[in-house]
């Protein structure tokens, strides 16, 4: 294991130049303290997990102090807001501290998070606030947790540095780490301001660096983007089969490498609703649950658009009619295994759409009817779940059905049901009222819940001792939290 003072430098993107973006020294927080440090993040940069209660670990991750390697820089790129495409975005409050490769090989961006201005802050202060940094930290744990591909978090340093927002709060800064930040922006700031050359330099970098198996292919630059469709195919069908909502899906907050980036307003669901809006700010519902794989689609065509340089027309339109169907059979294939069903059959979809269609309108918490349904034997399950149902003659038909559906199954699939369905439901998600509860504390000077909130959602599926509270349903003032993208 290292010591924070012996992390080794690499700085890729840094050498593509100043046209991608700007050298900026970090502003530093006052009196920075460390709120919560993940083990699992340190140990991806061979880093001793005692490095995190260091003086130097809150020195460095809030300005204070910088590695000699290191080479600070804001990104610049664009992209499509609510569908409205905005010409020049760019890291407006984060820096690309630099990239750290490990003793496995592997390079980890480090990106500062409320790090100051920097030339594309739009007016703003530059600022990260302590609970936007918070929920953005245990999101990224959680999402890792819970197999979805997703950046993730080093750590938060809390601040006494005055911000202000809706109200005065404390700044605080976020590292996190990604194997890239290239965005889908990137890609259509190169392309609409008309720099080729510039966008076919990205194109290689990123072709090299992150997707070298695509580079002995007949056409690489096709590979790859079929490779970003693919991933992005599979990212969003555990977003849906996970209830997991993110709440701006603008292409500058799309990940080139198909990993859930730039949290905001998210939300995991607590009672089903294919209509759920978690973004407060989301008037149009542009966001909602249910539009999230269509506008995931409509993003990739945003990116195959900037990628018509490269690509033909007719080759980028084959390989974007791979994500629907792509789609499908992951999303297929994890609720299947959500419900405990280990073979595949024809009727399999509509028996998932039967369900959460009766869902719809019943007030059925989402994460626990997956889990209560693989504690038990299948009729008790559905003895005890069948109370929370509107329609309970529907929902007796659908346990009709399922039953017989689990008896068509070979007979060692009843063998450890419980097991392999718990290895899937997961016990605990990131509630919104768990982690506002967490906010709080920590704002008073408390960090403990977050810590603990951390520990708990870092073994999802696994019931913890002692942990019940956070596998409950939650307050009715919980289901109706406000979470906007103020930062």
């Amino acid at each position: 294991m290292k010591a924070l003072d012996e992390l080794e430098f690499d700085n890729r993107f840094a050498r593509l130049g100043d046209a991608f973006s700007t050298r900026v020294t970090p502003e530093p927080i006052e009196a920075p303290r460390l709120v919560v440090a993940s083990e699992a993040a340190l140990a991806l940069l061979d880093l001793d997990p005692t490095e995190a209660y260091t003086p130097l670990f809150a020195e460095v991750f809030s300005g204070h102090q910088l590695w000699a390697d290191a080479d600070p820089r804001a990104m610049v790129y664009s992209g499509h807001q609510f569908g409205h495409y905005n010409p020049q975005l760019g890291d407006g409050r984060g820096l690309l501290l630099g990239e750290v490769f490990n003793d496995a090989g592997q390079h980890w961006d480090l990106h500062l998070k409320g790090a100051g201005q920097t030339p594309w802050s739009r007016m703003g202060d530059g600022r990260a606030v302590l609970r936007s940094s918070i929920r953005e930290f245990l999101a990224s744990e959680a999402l890792h947790a819970l197999g979805i591909p997703t950046t993730r978090a080093l750590c938060v340093i809390g601040s006494d540095t005055p911000v202000w927002r809706e109200r005065q709060e404390r700044a605080a800064m976020l590292l996190r780490m990604s194997p890239s930040h290239v965005r889908f922006g990137h890609f259509e700031y190169f392309y609409y301001t008309r720099q080729p050359e510039l966008h076919k330099q990205l194109a290689d970098y990123v072709l090299a660096a992150h997707f070298p198996d695509c580079l002995a292919a007949e056409q690489p630059y096709l590979a790859m983007f079929r490779t970003v469709v693919e991933r992005n195919a599979e990212l969003i069908a555990k977003w849906q089969a996970y209830g997991f909502c993110h709440g701006v899906m603008n292409t500058d907050n799309m990940s080139i490498l198909g990993l859930t980036f730039d949290f905001g307003p998210y939300a995991f669901l607590d009672d089903f609703d294919a209509q759920f809006i978690c973004n407060h700010s989301d008037d149009q519902g542009r966001y909602a649950y249910s539009n999230q794989v269509p506008v995931a689609h409509w993003n990739l065509s945003a990116l195959a658009q900037a990628f018509t340089p490269l690509i033909e027309v007719d080759a980028l339109r084959d390989a974007l009619s791979l994500f629907l169907p792509l789609f499908q059979a992951h999303y297929l294939d994890l609720m299947r295994r959500r419900l405990g069903l280990t073979t595949a059959e024809d009727d399999d979809q509509a028996l998932v759409e039967r369900l959460l269609k009766l869902m719809q309108g019943s007030a059925v918490d989402y994460t626990l009817f997956f889990r209560r349904l693989g504690e038990l034997a299948p009729q008790a399950a559905l003895g005890l779940l069948r109370d929370d149902f509107v329609d309970l003659a529907g929902f007796d038909a659908w346990a009709a059905a399922y039953v017989a559906r689990l008896e068509r199954q070979p007979a060692e699939a009843s063998t450890a049901r419980s097991a392999r369905m718990n290895a899937v439901n997961p016990l605990y998600v990131l509630r919104n009222y768990l982690a506002q509860n967490a906010i709080e504390a920590a704002q008073a000077g408390d960090y403990s819940e977050v810590r603990r909130l951390h520990q708990v959602l870092c073994r999802p599926f696994e019931a913890q001792e002692g942990m019940a509270a956070y596998a409950q349903r939650p307050p009715d003032w919980g289901k109706h939290l406000e979470i906007s993208c103020s930062s």
